[in-house]
């Protein structure tokens, strides 16, 4: 159809214009509403302009009561009262999803591999070349002409190409998992470390009122002669001490809240008026055993499917570089309109693999598979290292708290039967308390314990990538991650 309508073009008109004028004022504007038509589907520039302050003023702006963020959480499967009363691990990690820019970064690392999808998934566009020539002898001199290329890809190369941009698509993805993994250990690590504070803050301010109550109480017995002076001033630098080490906690209680704000995403403001729940934080999981850490980390450990996703790419990519060495075919038909005659051309174009064979870009693409190989088994024996050291550090933890919570039980009913001896007069009250110190002091041993156990615990969930206090419900981005973490805010 299309060539019978170009021959009847191509004969003179009745105005003696001249044979084939006619037929060049439609050629023109054939190509001329072929270009338009090509322009009108070409994407256009749209700037966005990022100013230093309205993106300082916005950050400040942020607070935990936001209403997108009761959005996110009702996606999240959180339908708790909003505001909400209290902010435990759980509700502060959905909102480190929410707000944190890192994984901001990590998303649109993501939207770029999945990009690179569409881009590997492009066939080559075939190209038009305008071939005028100017005849002497003729009238008109000019006979216009055109000739195309068309590229035809061969060996699989755009299969290639897609599988290896779809396992770097799956790779991007995986990071970003990791990159939530990154950003709720923090938000764990933070919120144990502002419960330490909190506790250690009690347990001092019980070990403050007991030393101050034992140091009247000597002081009245070296007035009477009972005591020496010597005992009331152990007693009193004791007491300073536990003030020392009472302000120095509620500086850290401070600084918690702060750096619990920073791995949230939020400025410190917004952490200032809420209340924090450290409801768990205080169970430990059932016995785990290594075999058990183990398989943990292999179905989770969302940097080991990341690297295996990128050895996959790299495998995809080695393909392509072996589809390389068979040249892909040009096809080139043309046509000139010579006078009255219509004559048409066609060409094929095809690489002759006579100087190389692409055997360079195989070597390197077969290389960077082995770098790649390498890597993973890097990985996996470092996640295994981490496993064994996390589980025996878990262990000898639990161990000391186990110690701590019967010396602490022992200096309980120490304390009670100590009492139970004042309220009969069989001891004093410097006796009594004696014992309240020796409690309070147990009493912040075993704190001191169960945080490093919780620690050892953070440390073991690192090495799996995966939440392991059975005693507390399962946060709803373990439910629902794609929900939470792959998607962006806006």
């Amino acid at each position: 159809m299309k060539i019978s309508a170009i021959q009847r073009l191509g004969g003179g008109d009745s105005d003696g214009e001249g044979p084939g004028l006619g037929h060049n004022s439609c050629y023109s504007r054939l190509w001329l509403q072929l270009f338009c038509l090509l322009l009108s589907g070409c994407v256009h520039y749209d700037p966005k302009s990022i100013s230093v302050t309205a993106a300082a003023d916005t950050f400040d702006a942020r607070t935990l009561n936001d209403e997108r963020l009761r959005q996110f959480f009702e996606t999240n499967h959180e339908t708790a009262q909003w505001p909400r009363k209290t902010w435990d691990l759980n509700s502060l990690t959905l909102a480190a999803f929410y707000f944190h820019p890192e994984l901001d970064v990590a998303r649109a690392k993501w939207s770029g591999a999945k990009a690179a999808r569409i881009t590997a998934g492009e066939r080559p566009n075939p190209s038009v070349s305008l071939t005028p020539t100017y005849d002497t002898t003729s009238t008109p001199p000019w006979i216009p002409g055109v000739s195309f290329d068309i590229p035809v890809e061969t060996a699989g190369k755009r299969g290639h190409r897609l599988e290896q941009a779809r396992h770097l698509s799956e790779a991007a993805r995986r990071n970003l998992a990791a990159t939530a993994w990154q950003v709720r250990s923090r938000v764990r690590g933070r919120v144990l470390d502002l419960y330490a504070a909190e506790e250690t803050v009690t347990d001092l301010k019980q070990q403050e009122v007991a030393q101050t109550r034992l140091v009247e109480l000597l002081a009245q017995q070296v007035e009477a002669g009972a005591a020496s002076a010597f005992e009331l001033t152990q007693a009193r630098v004791s007491l300073y001490t536990t003030r020392l080490a009472l302000e120095d906690a509620q500086r850290q209680r401070a600084e918690a809240r702060a750096q619990l704000s920073d791995a949230i995403g939020v400025p410190a403001s917004a952490i200032e008026a809420i209340a924090v729940s450290f409801e768990g934080l205080d169970q430990f999981p059932t016995e785990l055993t290594t075999a058990e850490a183990r398989r943990q980390a292999a179905v989770h450990r969302t940097d080991i499917l990341a690297a295996l996703a990128e050895y996959a790419a790299s495998q995809a990519a080695l393909q392509l570089e072996i589809a390389k060495q068979y040249p892909d075919l040009h096809i080139g038909p043309g046509y000139q309109l010579d006078q009255r005659d219509n004559k048409w051309t066609l060409g094929a174009t095809l690489t002759l693999p006579v100087l190389n064979q692409n055997q360079g870009a195989i070597a390197e693409a077969r290389a960077r598979r082995e770098e790649t190989a390498a890597r993973f088994v890097s990985l996996q024996a470092k996640t295994l290292g981490e496993i064994d050291k996390a589980v025996a550090g878990y262990r000898a933890a639990r161990q000391q708290v186990s110690t701590a919570e019967s010396l602490l039980a022992d200096l309980e009913k120490r304390q009670a039967g100590t009492k139970a001896m004042f309220e009969a007069g069989e001891v004093d009250a410097l006796a009594l308390a004696n014992a309240q110190v020796e409690f309070s002091t147990g009493a912040l041993a075993r704190m001191n314990s169960l945080i490093k156990a919780q620690q050892a615990l953070a440390a073991l969930e690192d090495a799996v990538q995966s939440p392991l206090s059975l005693s507390v419900p399962a946060p709803a981005w373990e439910n629902n991650p794609r929900a939470s973490i792959e998607s962006t805010k806006k």
